[in-house]
């Protein structure tokens, strides 16, 4: 089903949430296809969650919701499980865990790596785009990463869409012989003599920031998963990675 996303409760399916702890046991038939005001859903697939008759639906968007059998209530939000040590939110661990699986299908020759000749401690990837400041800031630091052994993966998220300077820019860098020597030129402000004509990752890269819930640069997705907003600086993300 290829549909745009119906709006539904005055749009609070546009929060892009995860699936939580879920199986793969026989769901109803009625959540294969749900429509709304006549119109279709683009369900992608649907799965039982450890609550009793409901029901994780997840769409082609990335979006997911929860309802009941019958697919007539619906409800957005996180779920989370009561536990001896507190609350758990299954729907940040479960979306956690699905950064993880998506990442690891990139190949590592469509990432732009910096890292020391010393051990690799930690590895990170980091969505960035080279027009935005705190991006700049970020790999200012990029020696002080290296020391610390932390390996910083690029990806590309083009903050204003592919026809913006950073998303020109950032296919030249993805097009350069070097691509790592041609990131640190851009972030220099550098004039970059590659073109962006070449097959290259970073609309992508920028679809699969947005399916991961990327929403600004730089975005950092922890080896566990995680995603932390914004410019981190080096010694606070070596703690962060328990590295300290």
């Amino acid at each position: 089903m290829k549909k745009t996303i119906l709006p539904l409760a005055s749009g609070l399916l546009a929060a892009t949430l995860a699936v939580p702890t879920l199986s793969w046991a026989a769901v109803p038939e009625s959540l294969e296809s749900i429509e709304v005001s006549g119109r279709s859903m683009p369900v992608k697939d649907v799965r039982e969650t450890t609550m009793a008759d409901i029901y994780e639906v997840r769409l082609e968007t990335g979006e997911t919701f929860y309802t009941n059998a019958e697919g007539n209530y619906f409800l957005v939000g996180d779920l989370y499980e009561k536990t001896d040590s507190g609350l758990v939110n299954l729907t940040e661990k479960a979306r956690n865990a699905e950064r993880q699986e998506r990442l690891e299908e990139v190949a590592d020759d469509k990432r732009v790596t910096f890292r020391s000749t010393d051990e690799t401690r930690a590895r990170v990837v980091v969505f960035t785009d080279t027009t935005c400041p705190y991006c700049q800031r970020f790999h200012e630091e990029m020696s002080r990463f290296n020391e610390l052994g932390i390996a910083v993966d690029y990806l590309a998220f083009p903050r204003g869409g592919m026809e913006s300077p950073g998303g020109r820019e950032l296919q030249k860098i993805w097009c350069a012989e070097n691509s790592s020597e041609a990131m640190s030129a851009a972030f220099r402000e550098e004039p970059l003599e590659s073109d962006a004509t070449c097959d290259n990752p970073v609309e992508e890269q920028y679809h699969l920031g947005l399916e991961l819930g990327v929403q600004g640069t730089p975005a950092i997705i922890m080896p566990d998963g995680r995603l932390v907003p914004g410019y981190v600086p080096a010694e606070r993300l070596a703690k962060l990675l328990g590295l300290e």
